[in-house]
């Protein structure tokens, strides 16, 4: 029991993180003539995703 409230607690942090950073006002804009790839904040549906592959990795490599 004790382990899976750390797996939560982890999977909690990282989302907020991510959620966090996506909504964050410091994002860095594209510049006209600037950087043609500009950085990007990762939205929350990648991010979800992210997780819900990792969730299900450790899920696979527990049941083996």
């Amino acid at each position: 029991m004790k382990r899976k409230v750390t797996y939560l607690l982890i999977i909690i942090t990282l989302l907020v993180m991510g959620i966090s950073y996506s909504q964050s006002k410091n994002n860095p804009l594209p510049k006209p003539g600037g950087d043609p790839h500009p950085e990007f904040p990762i939205d929350v549906g990648i991010s979800f995703l992210f997780i819900m592959g990792t969730v299900f990795g450790v899920y696979k490599l527990k049941k083996k």
